[in-house]
């Protein structure tokens, strides 16, 4: 049998930009993740599409698929998702499930026309003897694969694990999109197909991008509707005297979980990476105790949480190695995990307990004394940001504003963001910024200050705050009777991983022309893939900072 160590490896994956050599990790993940964890992840994501294929009969049938399978598969998808998950455990647990949940299906569907393996095949009972079949599930385990057909399936899933991450947050909240959680099924089934030809499979991932779309407008729901919309508020990034708890990841139920079950005893809550957009939001915001921002975006944690006093807790990704220096004040809770960190799962009712980690943070004591504060301002989403939709266009049609720019995006470890500072810093001033992801922190405590009372710099969100870009955009193209493509408005893209891809395909999804993507472009997609997108939808990789702020300023003479 052929498989990944007749090619010379014990893993291989390529989902993040910061991949090994810019090609594929084959001996141990960059985020951490061992062979062990990425062969178990490979056969999960084989085992969802076996249950897809017995699934999407019943899609076919006009029925939706059971919410219940649906939260299994979405969850999945998101434990693989890069920087989530690292606990072999949990993987086989999953993978355990997985196959009651795919026998099930087959007593209820029958025979089915699609006979690939992935239907077909059945889990063994042993860890030990599932790594020896995972090899089969291998990204590469197919060497006669044509390579545009494996780009373009890898890319439909590595979308749909970014769909995921997106779709558990809006869950969390009591939402979810029957539209998507079919798409889930779909689309996995799809990339089992072999009938598919290129063209097909082109159109499967622009479905893509419009159902990352469709995500993220009812995770937007879900969070302005549960916590009300986001407006401008001053954050302090500094720290405070006392006991505290920091707040990772992208999750606000958890957060506002926390809040409540902390306030009134005297602990501080921070927010760190994608939660800082949290102060935006009244129903958020309301909690005195929630104070601040601590640290910057996620690749910095392992020094910036080295030895502090207080305790973490991390809701979704961007989950690093914990250093034995903190690792015995770091919790995980939802899908997140790291073997030997304390997780904090759900009660029957749905709500956790955190008292753990809030009577840990009271006895480490936290910060001995306060740091003058330096503020920042968040909370810029559609709603806020078209509410000065008026002065903006004026602003414009008199010349006072130039250009818009969209710089954010995932933010990682790799030599070359500095592009994104360096960007940034040069935009004229005349010009507005708009950011979001954790991107922004490359540049956000930088002063910017306003054109006639407008900042110009406009802190959109967290990642899945594209919606809330995609509507502004909109919006000012209708102001000005065109399209987006004909706005003075040029995106300046970071991407580290697969929520990133949802993004950049629901852009695609929307004909968004012009983008500039960086600092490399996925190993995954194939040259003809690349040239496709290339010529379609004037994809570019990123060159140098001066250079590139130029070309997008040409579109204003």
């Amino acid at each position: 049998m052929s498989n990944n160590m007749d090619l010379g490896y014990e893993m291989f994956c390529y989902q993040c930009e910061q991949t090994a050599n810019g090609k594929g990790c084959t001996r141990l993940g960059v985020c951490g993740k061992t062979p062990e964890i990425a062969n178990l992840q490979d056969l999960l994501i084989f085992q969802l599409k076996g249950i897809s294929c017995y699934g999407k009969v019943l899609i076919e049938k006009g029925q939706h698929i059971d919410k219940d399978i649906v939260r299994f598969v979405e969850n999945c998808l998101f434990t693989t998702l890069t920087n989530v998950n690292f606990d072999a455990d949990v993987h086989v647990s999953l993978l355990r499930e997985s196959q009651q949940i795919k026998e099930k299906l087959r007593e209820v569907v029958g025979e089915i026309k699609n006979h690939t393996l992935h239907a077909t095949y059945n889990l063994p009972e042993t860890k030990s003897e599932m790594l020896k079949d995972a090899p089969l599930a291998g990204i590469m385990y197919e060497k006669s694969l044509d390579p545009d057909i494996r780009s373009l399936r890898q890319t439909i899933v590595y979308g749909l694990k970014g769909i995921s991450a997106y779709g558990h947050q809006t869950r969390e909240l009591g939402y979810f999109s029957d539209q998507v959680d079919d798409f889930y099924i779909t689309a996995l089934e799809a990339t089992t197909d072999d009938s598919l030809t290129v063209e097909e499979l082109i159109r499967m991932t622009m479905r893509t991008g419009e159902n990352a779309l469709e995500v993220m407008k009812k995770l937007d729901e879900a969070n302005t509707e549960t916590y009300g919309n986001p407006s401008p508020h001053k954050v302090d990034v500094h720290i405070k005297k006392g006991p505290f708890i920091i707040v990772s990841g992208h999750d606000l139920k958890d957060l506002e979980m926390l809040l409540e079950q902390s306030k009134g005893k005297g602990i501080n809550v921070y927010t760190h990476g994608e939660m800082l957009p949290c102060h935006g939001y009244d129903g958020l915001k309301k909690y005195p105790h929630l104070i601040g921002n601590f640290g910057g975006a996620w690749q910095d944690q392992q020094k910036q949480f080295d030895n502090i006093p207080g305790c973490i807790l991390m809701t979704t990704n961007c989950l690093m190695r914990p250093r034995d220096s903190y690792k015995d004040r770091i919790y995980s809770t939802n899908v997140v995990g790291w073997e030997g960190v304390k997780h904090i799962g759900k009660k029957e009712n749905g709500d956790k307990d955190f008292s753990e980690i809030i009577q840990q943070a009271i006895e480490l004591g936290g910060f001995k004394e306060d740091v003058e504060p330096h503020e920042i301002l968040v909370g810029f989403g559609h709603h806020a940001t078209l509410s000065y939709a008026d002065k903006i266009v004026e602003a414009v049609k008199s010349g006072k504003v130039r250009h818009f720019f969209l710089i954010g995006g995932c933010d990682g470890a790799r030599p070359g963001r500095n592009y994104y500072t360096e960007f940034a810093e040069n935009v004229p001033k005349d010009c507005i910024i708009m950011t979001l992801a954790c991107g922004k922190y490359r540049f956000n405590k930088l002063e910017f200050g306003d054109i006639d009372g407008l900042p110009r710099l406009l802190d959109i969100g967290q990642c899945n705050d594209v919606y809330s870009a995609i509507c502004i955009a909109v919006a000012l193209a209708d102001a000005f009777d065109t399209d987006v493509n004909g706005l003075p408005l040029s995106l300046i893209v970071s991407w580290y991983e697969q929520k990133a891809v949802a993004d950049l395909l629901a852009l695609l999804s929307l004909g968004i022309k012009n983008i500039y993507l960086g600092p490399t472009l996925p190993a995954f997609l194939s040259p003809n893939v690349l040239q496709y997108l290339s010529e379609t939808f004037g994809l570019r990789p990123i060159s140098n900072a001066e250079d590139d702020l130029k070309t997008c300023l040409k579109q204003n003479v």
